[in-house]
């Protein structure tokens, strides 16, 4: 996509009251006269492609020049995805359910779609037994909305699967289980990795760790966020929240954070590489892992997130990731 027509895709679907409010905001914060930070804002939407959250959230305003230019942008980033992944595959893992057939095998866990009729329901009975606890996801929410933990038994799985079928949430899994390292940090949720990877390489890895009691580890949802060292594991950074909070240890249960290792990582390595040559065709994801006894997969994002990428207080002298991994591509 040219830059012209990136700024005139986003031109279409603009807040502009948000954008004004940002501008209020940064002018605020810095210092600095409204009508600067909004042309400074203009200018880095079309030298650098970057929307006005990511000129917020990356903190452009206060990069030079050479800062600037290796910032991952909601426009470059889309650039990336339309270049490395292939439209005939996303279908894998746009559908729950397809990306549940299709990596069934990493899963390590049950799961089962719902259907408004009998055979279902004797399914969801069965299914029910077995586990007593269910994860419910609606099928067309993402980013952790949606998802409900539900005690289930025989007595009330009729009344919990018309429930279910009625609210459209039609996919019903395993609870997952997590190690006890990755659990210590906030019970309530499970904890993942986030894993990024540009034609099979990884480029990045998050811990993601949920807060407040929310089941979920989403960022959206309180979350916490912390990048790990690729080659060693361990995290060496101060996790943060949307907020821009930053917490050396968790704010709820005062469990350390900074310089915590990842339990497996080179086994969660070896796996990332594995379900990578499952669908070749799409080269730029982002796997959600779980750790129990061995690493074992979430879910997959074609459309990986580039906001948690490059957070300034998880940046080197400003940089950001681009030019990292425009080293990946150039190897193909």
């Amino acid at each position: 996509m040219s830059k012209i027509s990136y700024l005139f895709q986003i031109g279409r679907n603009m807040d502009f009251k948000e954008m004004f409010q940002t501008t209020e905001d940064i002018a605020k914060k810095i210092n600095k006269s409204k009508i600067k930070i909004f042309l400074d804002i203009i200018y880095c939407g079309i030298k650098y492609q970057a929307g006005y959250t990511d000129y917020k959230l990356f903190a452009m305003y206060e990069l030079n020049k050479k800062q600037r230019k290796t910032i991952i942008t909601r426009g470059i980033n889309n650039e990336l995805i339309k270049k490395c992944n292939n439209p005939k595959y996303i279908k894998y893992f746009s559908s729950k359910i397809e990306f549940n057939m299709k990596f069934n095998k990493y899963l390590k866990r049950d799961w089962l779609e719902l259907e408004p009729d009998e055979e279902s329901l004797a399914m969801f009975k069965s299914f029910a037994y077995k586990h007593h606890q269910i994860v419910a996801k609606t099928l067309s929410i993402s980013c952790g909305e949606g998802v409900e933990i539900i005690s289930v038994n025989r007595r009330n799985s009729k009344e919990v699967f018309d429930m279910l079928i009625s609210t459209n949430r039609t996919l019903v899994e395993e609870v997952a289980k997590e190690c006890e390292e990755l659990k210590k940090l906030h019970p309530s949720s499970l904890n993942t990795i986030r894993v990024i990877t540009l034609n099979k390489e990884i480029v990045a890895a998050f811990l993601k760790i949920g807060n407040n009691n929310n089941v979920v580890d989403n960022f959206n949802f309180d979350g916490l966020v912390v990048p790990i060292n690729i080659s060693t594991g361990i995290v060496d950074y101060l996790a943060i929240n949307k907020e821009g909070e930053l917490f050396k240890e968790h704010p709820l249960t005062h469990e350390q954070i900074l310089w915590f290792t990842i339990p497996k990582w080179k086994q969660v390595k070896s796996f990332i590489a594995k379900v990578c040559e499952v669908v070749p065709e799409v080269k730029y994801v982002g796997w959600d892992v779980a750790i129990d006894k061995e690493p074992y997969l979430i879910k997959g994002n074609y459309f990986p997130e580039h906001l948690l990428y490059q957070l300034p207080s998880h940046r080197t002298d400003g940089i950001g990731l681009l030019p990292f991994f425009q080293k990946i591509i150039e190897k193909e």
